[in-house]
């Protein structure tokens, strides 16, 4: 797949406890923590899956016939993430604070995340590449991402998984609307690129 950096290979999200690597708790498996299920699930479901639940969901969505994201490897060591799927399928479709530009059936890249040790060596670069790359083998017209306009300004790595427009804006997506939400202080803008 597209999204080789140097050493850095991208492939879709289709090994579980690679993804568990990236995803899942650190210290206990019956702690509750993102899965990188609250911007892919409705907030009913997401409040109703806990510890080991987020697992198992996560663990159906990767044996799905299409992979809910892609992950980034530094040879046989899992590195990155990005969560990408269909915008209709996503809590973004329904937000009232980030509307829709157009009624184009588009991805949304919702999650970037590198793990420590790995960061400031283009993996998010290769994994918004790879994540366009999914998108397009699926047939999107277009995929889209709504990060943070921080100008610069350090963001708190807690909040940056939505990324920021600099970073995407460097992958050749383009600044198409504002929005009404705000993560980690900043504004947050819809970018798009036309497959």
């Amino acid at each position: 797949m597209a999204g080789d950096r140097g050493s850095i290979e991208v492939r879709p999200a289709t090994v579980f406890d690679d993804v568990a690597t990236m995803l899942g708790p650190k210290r206990s498996p019956d702690a509750t923590v993102c899965w990188c299920l609250s911007h892919r699930v409705d907030s009913r479901t997401n409040r109703s899956l806990a510890g080991r639940e987020r697992a198992a969901y996560v663990r159906d969505l990767v044996a799905a016939p299409v992979p809910p994201g892609v992950l980034a490897y530094d040879g046989d060591e899992v590195c990155g993430w990005a969560g990408v799927a269909p915008r209709a399928e996503l809590p973004v479709a329904r937000s009232t604070r980030i509307a829709a530009y157009d009624d184009q059936p588009v991805w949304n890249v919702f999650c970037v995340r590198v793990r420590p040790g790995f960061r400031g060596r283009g993996v998010s670069a290769a994994l918004i590449e790879g994540a366009v790359e999914l998108a397009r083998a699926h047939g999107a017209p277009a995929v889209e991402a709504v990060p943070v306009d921080n100008r610069g300004a350090k963001v708190d790595l807690t909040m940056a998984f939505v990324g920021t427009l600099a970073m995407f804006e460097r992958a050749g997506f383009t600044q198409v609307a504002e929005t009404r939400s705000v993560s980690a202080g900043f504004p947050r803008v819809v970018v798009r690129r036309a497959l």
